[in-house]
């Protein structure tokens, strides 16, 4: 098989495992009593660290008031908490609870340990290529993401 028809198959099977993977994160946030777009909000805090409101409604897409509404759901079950913004006491900063972060990790550190298995087949080049072809499909998705956007509805 050629290059060409490799590159198909990897084209056709990150549809799969992109379903794959919103739906055990549907799980996840079912269980945890909480929706997508609330762990789409402990996803970029625990990535990016506190934020304001303004800043998590254009990390996950919400309008303001939605991303309020977010924050109340996220509070009330414990994963998140408002502290005051050292940088300008008139406004707040969400952030992720310890307790939070370890309930969203333990429902990921099976497959987590199963992925790290996975890469240790690997070598360090190939995984260098691996981590390449995964920061360009952010990229990529990131751009489409935006222009989609900035089109009109």
């Amino acid at each position: 098989m050629g290059a060409r028809e490799e590159a198909e198959r990897v084209l056709a099977a990150l549809p799969d495992w992109g379903h794959d993977t919103t739906q055990l994160n549907a799980e996840v946030a079912k269980r945890m009593g909480v929706t997508l777009s609330d762990m789409d909000c402990l996803h970029a805090l625990n990535r990016h660290g506190p934020a304001t409101a303004a800043v998590l409604a254009g990390r996950v897409g919400l309008t303001s008031g939605s991303v309020t509404r977010m924050i109340d759901r996220l509070e009330a079950a414990g994963c998140v908490r408002r502290v005051r913004d050292p940088g300008d006491r008139r406004q707040s900063l969400v952030e992720p609870t310890a307790g939070g972060l370890a309930r969203v990790q333990a429902f990921y550190a099976g497959l987590a340990a199963c992925t790290l298995d996975d890469l240790a087949d690997f070598t360090g080049d190939e995984l260098a290529v691996v981590l390449r072809f995964v920061e360009r499909l952010r990229g990529n998705t990131a751009a489409e993401l935006a222009r989609l956007r900035a089109a009109p509805a």
